[in-house]
C-alpha cells in the first residue's frame, strides 16, 4: 500500500487526517503572497473584531518590512469550519530559494500566486518546478485582478504553457484556477463575477488539497525542515510528523539520511503547534501535524526524529548549491573599532557559524588567515541581507567583491548561468540589448507585453555584477529586472566589467569644502564636507578607467584678502551615497567595503598610495609578459 509518505510496511495502517490541511503559498517576488495571507488570517478568525491589525503581518523582520520582501519562510494556521489549515508563506526572491525547497516537504499542496499583469516570472518557474517534482497538487490564483493593466486571458494561457513546459501530469494540468485580490481580500471562480470574500479559496483548499495521511500507530518519523533559536531553550526544530506520535518528555533518536553513522539520543523538552500567529504549547501531536520542539541541542535542518528502537531517517530534499562567494574579514581600516560593538575574529566566526543553523543555502569556511572567512550563498542579495543583518546587530567588518564559484564538468571549466527577464519600455530596448550583448548574454526571446517589451537572456552570473544600476539608468528607472539560476555552462572567457576608475584619498583627515570643490572636477563624489576619511579610502568615481589619488582634505591658505568664509560660495554637487547592494556591485578585486553599524565606506585593499602603485605596476608587467 502506498501513502504520501512512502510505502507502508506490513501491518501499518494509513490514517487520513480529514481535520487538517497543510499548504504553502508560492510565487515570484512581489506577486502578493504575504498580503493574501493577511486576508486569510482576518477571515480565518485569528483577530478579534476590535483588534488593531497591520499589513504584511508575516514579514516580521525589520529588513522584510523595509524592503517589502519575504526572506524567511513563516508558518501560520487558520481554522475554516472544523478544519485547521496550516499555511506557510515562502520567499519569492530567487536568492532565498533554499527556504522554498525545504519547506515544500512539509506540505501536501501549494497555492501558486501569479500577478494578473506580469504573468509567470522566473521565480514562478523555479518554485512551481520544485512543487511539481514532489507531485504536489496546485491551486492557481491569479492575483491583483483589480489592477488597471490586468490581462487575465493571456496570463491564463501563459500559466498553462508553463505547466506543460515543466512536465506537469494530467491532474496538475487541470489545476483549479481562482481570481483574487489579496489587498481587498476577495476570490472568485469567475472573473466576470466579483468576489465578496476569500470563501472560494478556503473551499477549494478543503475540497482539492489532499489531507495528510500516514500510520498513526507506527514508530515516530519527523523530518526537521526549519530551525529557530531561542536564548532560553536553544535550538527549536520545526517539521511535520510523517509517522507515529510525539509527546513531551518522550525519549527520541536524532538521525540523518545522508550520514548513516549519525545517531544521538535526546528528549523532547517542550512541544508547540502553531495557531494563528502564536505557538501554543501541547502535550502531544500526531501524523500530519506541523510542530515546533526543543530539547535537541544540536538539531539541524535535514535531521529526522525517530524512536530510539527504530531509527529510520527520512530522505531530505537536496538543496541547490551556492553559486557565489565573498570574503568576510575583520575590519583593519584606520577607523576600525569606533562604531561597532562586535569587532573581533572570534565574534565574527561565532556569528557566521550560527547563521548556518537556520540558513540551509549558506556555506562558511575559514579563509587564508585567521581573520578571514569565505561565505558562499545563492546571490548578491542573499549575502547582502546577511551583511545588513549583522551590521544592525552591531558587527563591524570588511568584505570583498563577490566571486562566482566555478565547477569542472567532464574536464571542462564551467560557470553558473542566470536566466534574466527584463520588462522594458519599448523606447529603451535597443540600449538594453546592446549592453547585455557586450556582457556575453544570449538572447532567448523578445515579446511585446502591452506598451512594454519582455526580453529574456541567458548570461554568465559574473557578467551581471554591477549591471542593475546601469540598467535602471538606461531605462530611466522604468525597467524591471529579475534573475534566476539557470545551471552551469562552459566558461565564456574574460570580459571587462568595469570601465571607470576611482578617486582615492591620498591622506587622512576631515574633508573640506575647498578640497571637495577641486576634487569634483575629476568625477562623481561619494563623500560630503566634514567627513572623516583615511589614506586609501575611495571618495569618488573617475569616468576614465584609471585610479587617481586626490586630497579632499586640502585647506585654502588664508590671506589678508581672502577669508575662510569664502568657502561657502563654492558649490558642490551632491555626493552619491551607496546602499550595501550598490557598494557590492561597484567594487572590484582590489577593493573592500568597510561595513559598520553607522557607515558604509569603500576602500582599497592596499591603503598606502606608494605600495598600491608598486603593486599596480607589478601586475601590469605580469600582464604584458603573458601577452608576449
Amino acid at each position: 500500500m502506498f501513502s504520501k509518505f512512502g510505502t507502508l510496511k506490513q501491518g501499518e495502517k494509513a490514517v487520513i487526517r480529514t481535520d487538517l490541511r497543510n499548504v504553502a503559498i508560492i510565487a515570484h517576488v512581489d506577486h502578493g503572497k504575504t498580503t493574501l495571507v493577511d486576508g486569510l488570517l482576518k477571515q480565518g478568525g485569528i483577530y478579534r473584531d476590535n483588534q488593531e491589525t497591520v499589513t504584511r503581518v508575516m514579514d516580521s523582520g525589520d529588513l522584510e518590512k523595509e524592503r517589502g520582501i519575504t526572506i524567511l519562510a513563516k508558518n501560520t494556521a487558520v481554522h475554516y469550519k472544523d478544519i485547521k489549515i496550516n499555511i506557510i508563506d515562502t520567499p519569492g526572491h530567487a536568492d532565498f530559494g533554499g527556504e522554498v525547497e525545504r519547506i515544500l516537504k512539509m506540505v501536501n499542496g501549494v497555492i501558486l500566486l501569479v500577478d494578473a499583469a506580469e504573468g509567470p516570472m522566473p521565480q514562478t518557474r523555479f518554485v512551481l518546478q520544485k512543487a511539481l517534482e514532489l507531485n504536489h497538487r496546485v491551486i492557481v490564483c491569479i492575483n491583483k485582478i483589480d489592477k488597471p493593466d490586468a490581462r487575465l486571458g493571456e496570463v491564463e494561457d501563459e500559466i498553462l504553457e508553463l505547466l506543460m513546459d515543466l512536465g506537469a501530469n494530467d491532474e496538475q494540468l487541470d489545476s483549479p484556477m481562482l481570481y483574487c485580490s489579496g489587498r481587498s481580500g476577495t476570490a472568485t471562480e469567475d472573473p466576470d463575477v466579483p468576489g465578496e470574500d476569500l470563501t472560494p479559496l478556503f473551499e477549494k483548499i478543503v475540497s482539492y488539497m489532499p489531507a495528510p495521511e500516514g500510520d498513526e500507530t507506527g514508530d515516530l518519523q519527523l523530518l526537521v525542515s526549519s530551525i529557530d533559536y531561542n536564548d532560553y531553550v536553544g535550538r527549536i526544530g520545526i517539521g511535520r510528523i510523517e509517522r507515529g506520535n510525539i509527546k513531551v518528555g518522550q525519549e527520541v533518536a536524532v538521525c540523518n539520511y545522508h550520514n548513516p553513522d549519525y545517531h544521538k539520543k535526546t528528549k523532547v523538552v517542550s512541544l508547540y503547534q502553531i495557531d494563528g500567529l502564536v505557538r501554543t504549547p501541547v502535550e502531544a501531536a500526531t501524523v500530519g501535524d506541523i510542530v515546533c520542539f526543543s530539547g535537541a541541542g544540536d538539531i539541524t535542518i535535514g535531521d529526522t526524529l525517530t524512536t530510539v528502537t527504530n531509527p529510520e531517517p527520512l530522505e531530505f530534499v537536496k538543496v541547490s548549491e551556492p553559486t557565489m562567494e565573498m570574503t568576510f574579514m575583520v575590519n583593519n581600516s584606520p577607523l576600525a573599532g569606533k562604531e561597532g560593538k562586535f569587532v573581533t575574529s572570534r565574534q565574527l566566526r561565532d556569528r557566521l557559524y550560527r547563521e548556518l543553523l537556520k540558513d540551509v543555502s549558506l556555506r562558511v569556511s575559514d579563509g587564508d588567515t585567521t581573520d578571514e572567512f569565505r561565505v558562499a550563498g545563492r546571490g548578491e542579495m542573499h549575502l547582502s541581507i546577511l551583511l545588513e543583518t549583522m551590521r544592525r546587530e552591531g558587527f563591524e567588518l570588511a568584505c570583498s567583491n563577490p566571486r562566482v564559484l566555478y565547477k569542472e564538468i567532464d574536464g571542462q571549466k564551467c560557470e553558473p548561468m542566470e536566466r534574466v527577464t527584463l520588462d522594458v519600455p519599448m523606447d529603451y530596448v535597443g540600449v538594453v540589448v546592446e549592453k547585455l550583448g557586450q556582457r556575453k548574454g544570449d538572447l532567448l526571446s523578445m515579446n511585446p507585453v502591452g506598451s512594454r517589451t519582455r526580453v529574456e537572456y541567458s548570461i554568465p552570473a559574473r557578467c551581471l555584477f554591477g549591471y542593475r544600476s546601469e540598467f535602471l539608468t538606461a531605462t530611466h528607472g522604468e525597467g524591471v529586472i529579475n534573475t534566476i539560476f539557470d545551471g552551469y555552462a562552459p566558461y565564456r572567457g574574460e570580459i571587462a566589467m568595469k570601465f571607470t576608475g576611482s578617486l582615492i584619498a591620498s591622506e587622512a583627515g576631515e574633508t573640506t569644502r575647498y578640497g571637495l570643490y577641486n576634487t569634483q572636477e575629476r568625477g562623481q563624489l561619494f563623500v560630503g564636507p566634514q567627513t572623516e576619511v583615511y589614506e586609501g579610502m575611495i571618495v569618488g568615481e573617475n569616468p576614465k578607467n584609471d585610479d587617481i589619488a586626490v586630497n579632499p582634505c586640502k585647506k585654502k591658505q588664508l590671506t589678508a584678502i581672502r577669508s575662510a568664509g569664502a568657502d561657502e560660495k563654492l558649490l558642490l554637487t551632491p555626493p552619491k551615497i551607496f546602499t550595501l547592494e550598490e557598494a557590492i556591485e561597484y567594487i572590484t578585486d582590489d577593493d573592500l567595503i568597510e561595513v559598520t553599524p553607522k557607515s558604509i565606506r569603500l576602500r582599497k585593499k592596499i591603503l598606502n598610495t606608494e605600495l598600491r602603485m608598486k603593486e599596480m605596476m607589478r601586475k601590469r608587467r605580469e600582464l604584458e609578459a603573458q601577452k608576449k
